[in-house]
């Protein structure tokens, strides 16, 4: 008789995450549940100190092994609020650039848009977790994330929305992140489960505001306005073609390999 293991799961230590985990432990009570950052989650998954995470999408596409295991996601359909560049200069003047080490997948949209709208290949340095603008002196700043909410002091040039520049200049949603298993992970249950919890933090995003507000050092209004307004948690076909556009530029700059199936076991809400 096999020995039973626990299901190592992981989540992203991020605001945008809570409607997705909120009564996650409760409901899955024999998962161990752990968080991190997006980047950091990619590479324990790969490493399988993860069994499932909620990984950056760029993440995703390293591996053909992986399969998505829930039609739960972080996307946007618009603005997101918590991925923003700031610059110094014209964002078509852009030469330095400095990336939020959080998240791969945001470093890749930012240089994707930056090259197919401009022509720009700009010189990337790399911002630790816990700085700021004010400890770069490269032309642009891409942060995410909850301190991207909180505005920088200093004035800029210009500031970009990541979502809402993606949406406009594709006509597509943007997926952030996905729950993702490695290979020959049993996780049936979970993927039902993940999606129950998601629908409930859906419908009691008031309450998850409130609990969540403190923590992150935002106002109530403003986490509510931000999980009802700007994020989008459902994986549906517009979302599925607006992943498989991205991945298509990213095979296009280097950042993703070439030979990625289409997904497997997507869900078609």
């Amino acid at each position: 008789m096999g020995t039973y293991r626990r299901l190592r799961v992981g989540a992203v230590s991020y605001l945008n995450t809570r409607p997705l985990v909120y009564g996650l432990a409760e409901r899955a009570p024999d998962i161990d549940l752990m968080f991190d950052l997006p980047s950091r989650l990619a590479d324990r998954l790969a490493t399988s100190q993860l069994d499932v995470a909620l990984i950056p999408c760029i993440e995703f596409f390293q591996d053909p092994a992986y399969t998505i295991v829930s039609d739960a996601c972080i996307a946007c359909r618009g603005p997101v609020l918590s991925v923003k560049l700031y610059s110094r200069v014209p964002p078509a003047s852009i030469k330095t650039l400095a990336l939020d080490e959080g998240s791969r997948t945001s470093a890749s949209l930012l240089r994707i848009l930056l090259r197919e709208r401009f022509n720009l290949r700009p010189r990337l340095e790399r911002l630790p977790i816990g700085s700021g603008t004010q400890d770069t002196k490269a032309d642009a700043i891409l942060l995410i994330g909850d301190r991207a909410m909180h505005p920088p002091r200093e004035p800029f040039v210009a500031e970009w929305d990541l979502g809402e520049e993606w949406t406009r200049w594709s006509g597509l949603p943007f997926v952030f992140a996905m729950w993702v298993a490695r290979p020959e992970v049993e996780c049936e249950r979970l993927e039902a489960v993940l999606a129950e919890v998601r629908d409930a933090g859906v419908r009691e995003m008031q309450q998850v505001a409130r609990e969540s507000a403190a923590d992150a050092g935002l106002p109530e209004d403003l986490c509510l306005r931000y999980f009802r307004d700007n994020l989008h948690f459902y994986l549906g076909e517009r979302e599925r073609r607006g992943l498989e556009l991205f991945r298509q530029h990213a095979v296009a700059l280097g950042l993703a390999p070439p030979d990625r199936p289409r997904p497997r076991a997507m869900a078609s809400n």
